[in-house]
C-alpha cells in the first residue's frame, strides 16, 4: 500500500457562543438547589438522592476544563430548560449540523487549495448525528457541489481519526484521489445538565481535513501520513442510548439513562494504559519511539488522561509545545479535540518531523495516525 498520502489542509469552525465554568455551575447549583427543596421530604426518606453541590474549581481541577464553546446558548443555563433551544428547521432547509460542517469544510478546502471539483468523497465523521437520514456527509456534499459521493459514520470520539484512516484507504486502493473528512460535532444537545458529574464535559465545535495523494498536493503545510492504526474493545462505561428505539420502548427519549453518561473513574484506568500501549506499538511499526515525536496531538478529554499517558510515553511530562491543549477552552469536543489541536499547532514543525494523532473514547476505541511533515 502506498504511503505517499497527506494531510493537505485543515479547517475549524469555533461557534461564537461560549460559557464558563461559573455560569454553568451557577446554574446547576441554583437547579440542585430547587430540586432538594421541592424534593425534601422524599430526599428524607432515603427515596431520592439529593443533588450534590459543584463549583468552577471542582470542574478545573477535575478535567482542566475553564469554558466550552456552544452552538446555542439559550436555554442551557435556564434552570426551568437546562438544554440548547435550538430552532427546528424545515426539510428545504439547511440542516444545523451540515451549516457548522461547511464552515470548516470550506475552510479546508481553502487551505488544501482545492476546490468542489477536486473533491471525489465527503464523510462526515462524529459521534452524533442530528438524523438518520439523508446522510449530512451527502447534504454537505451537494451544498458544495462535489460530485462523487457521501457517507456519515458514527465512532464515538474515535470518529475523526476513522474517518481519516478511511479516506486514507480510499486513496490508496486508488477510489478517489482527494477526500474531504468532516467533524461537525454539535454534541450540546446530548449533555444532562442536571448532572454534577458531567455537565461541564463538552463544547460544540466543526472540524475538517483534506486527504490527498502527495502527487496532487499544492498546500503550503503537508503532512505524510505514515500509517494508521485502529483498535475496539467493547465496554459500557461511556454510553448515550438516546435513538428511534425509545418510542418502541415505551420510555422517554430524553431521560438520563438516554443522554451522555460515563463511568469516569473505570475509563480514567482502563483507557489511559490502553492508549499508552496503543501509541508505543504504533510508533514501533515505523522504528520511531515517544522521543522521536515531535508534537503530540491527543484527544481533549480530560487534561489529566493526556498528562499520564504522555508520561508514561515519554517518562516525564510533556511540555505544552509538544502536547498541546485545547481543552481548557473548547472543553471535550468528541473526536473533534485532536483535530482542533492539529490545526492550531502544526504550522511551526519542520520538514521530516514527526507527529502522531490519536484518538480515544466510547467503544472502547482508538484510533491513531503516525506523521512526517514534507
Amino acid at each position: 500500500m502506498t504511503k505517499q498520502i497527506v494531510i493537505s489542509g485543515s479547517g475549524l469552525w469555533t461557534p461564537p457562543n461560549s460559557i464558563s465554568n461559573s455560569e454553568l455551575v451557577d446554574s446547576y447549583n441554583a437547579y440542585a438547589e430547587k430540586f432538594n427543596r421541592d424534593n425534601a421530604a422524599q430526599i428524607e426518606a432515603g427515596e431520592v438522592d439529593a443533588k450534590p453541590f459543584s463549583s468552577a474549581e471542582f470542574v478545573e481541577k477535575a478535567s482542566g476544563i475553564k469554558s466550552r464553546h456552544i452552538y446555542i446558548k439559550d436555554g442551557v443555563l435556564d434552570i426551568e430548560r437546562m438544554r440548547p433551544n435550538i430552532p427546528e428547521r424545515k426539510d428545504d432547509e439547511i440542516s444545523h449540523q451540515a451549516e457548522i460542517a461547511l464552515d470548516a469544510a470550506k475552510k479546508a478546502l481553502k487551505a488544501a487549495n482545492k476546490t468542489a471539483a477536486d473533491i471525489d468523497a465527503v464523510i462526515v465523521s462524529c459521534a452524533y448525528t442530528q438524523r438518520s437520514y439523508p446522510a449530512i456527509a451527502i447534504e454537505v456534499q451537494g451544498a458544495l457541489g462535489i460530485k462523487g459521493f457521501g457517507f456519515d459514520m458514527l465512532v464515538a470520539c474515535s470518529a475523526a481519526t476513522f474517518g481519516v484512516h478511511r479516506a486514507y484507504e480510499m486513496i490508496a486502493a486508488e477510489t478517489a484521489k482527494c477526500v474531504l473528512v468532516i467533524n461537525p460535532e454539535l454534541v450540546s444537545p446530548q449533555i444532562n445538565y442536571q448532572d454534577r458529574d458531567s455537565h461541564f464535559i463538552f463544547g460544540d465545535v466543526a472540524t475538517a481535513l483534506v486527504v490527498e495523494h502527495q502527487n496532487t498536493a499544492t498546500s503550503e503545510h503537508q503532512f505524510n501520513i505514515l500509517s494508521t492504526k485502529a483498535v475496539t474493545d467493547f465496554s459500557s462505561n461511556i454510553r448515550s442510548n438516546f435513538g428511534y428505539m425509545s418510542r418502541a420502548f415505551d420510555t422517554s427519549p430524553y431521560g438520563p439513562d438516554k443522554l451522555f453518561h460515563q463511568e469516569g473513574r473505570k475509563v480514567f484506568k482502563e483507557v489511559c494504559p490502553m492508549a499508552a500501549a496503543h501509541i508505543a506499538d504504533h510508533l514501533e511499526q515505523h522504528e520511531l519511539t515517544p522521543v522521536d515525536v515531535k508534537r503530540w496531538w491527543l484527544h481533549q478529554a480530560n487534561i489529566n488522561m493526556n498528562t499520564l499517558i504522555t508520561k508514561r510515553l515519554l517518562g516525564r511530562d510533556a511540555q505544552l509545545e509538544e502536547a498541546p491543549i485545547v481543552l481548557d477552552r473548547y472543553a471535550n469536543t468528541a473526536s473533534a479535540g485532536s483535530i482542533i489541536a492539529f490545526h492550531l499547532y502544526h504550522q511551526d514543525l519542520q520538514p521530516d518531523d514527526y507527529g502522531l494523532i490519536c484518538s480515544f473514547g466510547a467503544g472502547y476505541s482508538i484510533g491513531s495516525l503516525v506523521l512526517k511533515k514534507r
